[in-house]
């Protein structure tokens, strides 16, 4: 339920019952455009913001999973260091201006 509080339809629809109820008392115009606006802009952005932190979230929790069973198949054993040499077979030229 609460999942559904969140979404944006609903808070859509909030922002419209809430700028209705101001425009039922009375509230002026511009007052009224500040409100709807600010919350057309604020909401999406927020749940944007909420819904990619929980895909990095759960992104990380996989990463961490991957890593534990790495581990676990490594039975605890040091991992080895292994060197990379990067062997250059053409000289390099860098000239100015390019």
């Amino acid at each position: 339920m609460l999942e559904k509080l969140k979404s944006r339809k609903f808070l859509m629809a909030l922002v419209s019952v809430i700028v209705g109820i101001l425009s039922l008392y009375g509230v002026s115009d511009n007052t009224i455009a500040i409100v709807s606006s600010i919350s057309l802009i604020l909401v999406p952005a927020v749940v944007y913001i909420i819904t990619e932190g929980k895909i990095d979230a759960a992104s990380v929790a996989k990463l961490i999973e991957t890593a534990t069973e790495v581990m676990d198949v490594l039975d605890g054993d040091e991992v080895k260091k292994v060197e990379t040499t990067i062997v250059v077979t053409e000289p390099i030229i860098v000239k100015d201006g390019e």
